[in-house]
Formats: C-alpha cells, structure tokens, sequence
C-alpha cells in the first residue's frame, strides 16, 4: 500500500518497493550496456533502477497516452474534423545536476520499446536561452538559465507547431561545450509521436492576465510532467563534483568556454564550483525552479546516492 500522506495533499505517495510492484509484470527491454550508455556524467544508473522505478512510469504514461488519444479523437469527432495526430508531450523539470537528462533518456528509450513504430524525440529547453550576445547585451548572463534568460516566443512557437502536427519542425542547437547556442544549427522533430520537453523552468505558470487575455506558457502543452528532485545540499555535491569531473574532460578542450577553469587545484575549482553554486544556481532553485514542483503530474525524489527512494503520483 502506498505510505500514509496528509489527507490534503494531492499526491498519492509511494516507496520505491511499492512503485516497483506496478509494473503489472512488464519486462525490462533494454541491456546494461545500453543503460549505460544512457547515463549522465558522473550519475549512477543502475539495471535495477530502471526495471524497478522507471519502467513503471512508461507503464504509467503509455496508459496516459492512450487516455489522451481517446479524449482528442472525442474532440476531433464532435467538430466534424477527421483524426489528426497530436504528440503526446511530457514534461521534465528539476534543477541544474539532478538527472533530468538521464530522466528524459531513460523514458526515451523505455516507451520507443512499447511500439516497433512510436517516434519519441526529446528536446532541451537549452536551445532556447538567448545567445551570449543577447544576454551581455541585457545584462543577464549572471541570470542565464532564470526564466527571463529564454525565449519564451521561439519556445512556445515550437510548441504549438508540435501540438499543430505540423512535421519537420526545428529546434536551435545548444553547446555545453561553447556555454552558447551553436549558430545556425538545429534538430528536426519530424513526425513524433511523443515528445520529451526537459529544462529547470518549464513547470513555470504564466501570470494571472489583468484583462482576462490567454497568457500561453510553456507547461499549457503539456501532458504529463515530470519534476526530477532531491535535498539541495545533495544536489550541490552532485554539482560540484559533476564540475571536477569536467575540469578533467571537457574543459581541457581548448574551445570550451570553461577551458579557463582547466587548470585549477582541486580546492579552487570546488571554491569556484561552490560560488556559481550559491550565486547562480542555487537562487534559481529557491526562487524559480522548486517552486514548480507541485505543478508536477509525478514527484521522482532522489537521495544522496541518485538513487530514487519516493515516488509521488498526483491524483488530483
């Protein structure tokens, strides 16, 4: 039985031994190897894991996903208009270092083996910051990845293009390599059937309209979300040692915009990691991101090892 929970809240909250038993009996597609190959930098990602927590969420949202066809099909019925195909969008929200990209790999790979056929795409909202240039220009590289960092028109054009059924739809190209958009570049979503959407402030409302106007934003195309989280002091060593670890890989590229950062000691690279901590993410967390999270259609809450130990569904 799930464990007990306050009587007002919205979620129905399960241990990863209760949520591992929803699985209806379903078997893990996919190899060690090919979990591995899925995994984030510095991020654990165990057989079991997946089998265990995120199996049952493809489970979950392949029956959400049906649901969902049905009720536009209603829809499509009642205005006289023949089906149209309209992906199924899910949403991935957390903070910087969590695991969103692993979260978002994971169900890729899992719900493409649930049809021979199903396109599932995932896209960051990476793509959509401003340029370097634009944001020096604002005045708000100290403020890159807050919500006003972004452009919010390209990313809710993109958006409604998928939601359209529109196909060979683009998105720009981000480089954590360069810390910029690469210019000129992007990946085509063509046809998908689903589409994972991942970024910090994607769960973010729009704010109440004084004249009563539609104020479209991001999470409004959403199916079903998904908020990635964790205590926060464990999400910083998760940072922090994400960032020693790229102080020996990718910053020793000479084109990365981190290169500077290459050749510190030990200590001063985790002093520096700290500082952009505290000064940039981490207010991006209290002030943006955690405030998102009970918008969330699912809570996946980690512990200090990444591995998940509470599972939270909403079912209001």
């Amino acid at each position: 039985m799930p464990q007990k929970e306050n009587q007002y809240s919205p979620y129905i909250i399960f241990s990863k031994e209760e949520w591992s038993s929803l699985g209806f009996g379903t078997k893990l597609s996919l190899t060690e190897k090919e979990i591995k190959n899925l995994r984030g930098l510095n991020e654990p990602m165990s057989i079991e894991e997946v089998r265990d927590v995120y199996l049952p969420i493809s489970s979950l949202l392949n029956l959400y996903i049906s649901g969902t066809q049905k009720i536009f099909d209603a829809t499509n019925v009642f205005l006289g208009k023949k089906n149209i195909k309209v992906p199924f969008i899910i949403g991935v929200a957390g903070s910087v270092a969590v695991g969103k990209s692993t979260t978002s790999r994971i169900l890729k790979a899992l719900l493409s083996k649930w049809s021979a056929h199903l396109n599932v795409s995932v896209v960051n909202t990476d793509g959509f910051l401003m340029s370097n240039k634009e944001l020096e220009k604002k005045g708000l590289m100290a403020r890159k990845g807050f919500p006003e960092s972004y452009n919010i028109s390209l990313l809710l054009d993109f958006l409604n293009n998928i939601k359209s059924g529109k196909n060979k739809i683009t998105a720009p190209v981000y480089s954590h390599l360069l810390y910029d958009n690469v210019l000129g570049e992007y990946t085509e979503i063509n046809n998908p059937d689903i589409v994972i959407i991942e970024g910090l402030n994607v769960l973010q409302p729009a704010p109440l309209p004084k004249n009563g106007n539609a104020i479209p934003y991001v999470s409004d195309f959403f199916d079903f979300s998904i908020f990635v989280d964790a205590k926060e002091n464990d999400i910083q060593k998760w940072y922090i040692d994400r960032f020693l670890k790229l102080k020996e890989t990718a910053f020793q590229e000479k084109n990365s915009y981190f290169n500077k950062y290459a050749n510190l000691s030990k200590d001063n690279a985790v002093a520096i990691a700290s500082n952009l901590w505290e000064s940039i993410n981490y207010k991006n967390l209290v002030e943006n991101i955690l405030p998102t999270r009970q918008r969330a259609n699912l809570i996946i809450r980690k512990s200090a090892n990444h591995s998940v130990d509470q599972i939270s569904l909403r079912k209001l």
